[in-house]
């Protein structure tokens, strides 16, 4: 069933009204009809599905059939601080990790980050992630669509996850397995949660002294070196398998 993520204030007395690309997709991609049904999230957690009625020029009028309670996002509310990487390598995170539930992505400039991006560049990559991660959410029934930062430095990132989540991780090649699992069993439901993932190459020893000294404990993911697009999964992956299954 077609899923979109439109604003509350879209929905009056029952009537959705759909314009923008999401009317362009369902009028002339999907090609539906009246009497069609699609399911809508708004942000507050419940999944309403409204009828199409009717066709304007440049909008599709729907009309409320039933609310049903839904429970699409992850228990804990993450925060994933990504080292950027190189090329599109930062698409597939961003729209794998909506799909596996995170609330919010950081982009951060490591001390190994190979990309280096001028502030136009950045502003356009970052309306190129919010996109994909606004796809990803709709293609996977979110009932919020997980905002994409703006790139902030290592020192920046550890400030905002220090201000912002309770529980702060920072997975590290040279960190043994032992305590991981316990550390993981810690975090209670409704929380924040933070994970900093470096780039290429991984996170230099200063960068993980500065973010153990705020507070943030390095955990292992296992005996294997992953890459930089498989780890932020891997750790989403441990969450969902700890509150969901």
């Amino acid at each position: 069933m077609t899923h979109i993520i439109v604003e509350s204030s879209d929905i009056a007395d029952g009537t959705l009204r759909i314009t923008g690309k999401d009317y362009n997709h369902i009028r002339n991609v999907l090609r539906m009809r009246p009497g069609e049904e699609i399911s809508v999230s708004c942000g507050d957690g419940k999944e309403y599905r409204f009828g199409i009625t009717s066709f304007e020029e440049e909008a599709v009028l729907c009309k409320l059939r039933f609310i049903k309670e839904k429970d699409a996002e992850l228990p804990v509310q993450v925060t994933l601080f990504q080292g950027l990487p190189k090329a599109d390598k930062m698409d597939l995170i961003v729209q794998k990790a909506v799909e596996l539930g995170v609330y919010e992505i950081v982009p951060v400039e490591c001390r190994r980050t190979i990309v280096k991006l001028d502030e136009a560049k950045k502003k356009k990559r970052v309306e190129r992630w919010q996109t994909i991660a606004e796809s990803a959410a709709e293609q996977s029934h979110r009932s919020i669509v997980p905002k994409v930062r703006m790139p902030v430095t290592m020192e920046e990132a550890i400030g905002l996850a220090k201000d912002s989540t309770q529980y702060r991780f920072i997975p590290y090649e040279l960190q043994g397995q032992e305590g991981t699992r316990a550390l993981m069993e810690e975090i209670e439901e409704g929380s924040a949660v933070s994970v900093f993932i470096g780039p290429e190459g991984g996170f230099e020893e200063d960068e993980v002294a500065l973010a153990q000294e705020a507070g943030i404990r390095p955990v292992s993911l296992g005996r294997r070196i992953l890459r930089t697009e498989t780890a932020a999964l891997t750790f989403l992956s441990w969450l969902i398998y700890r509150f969901e299954v």
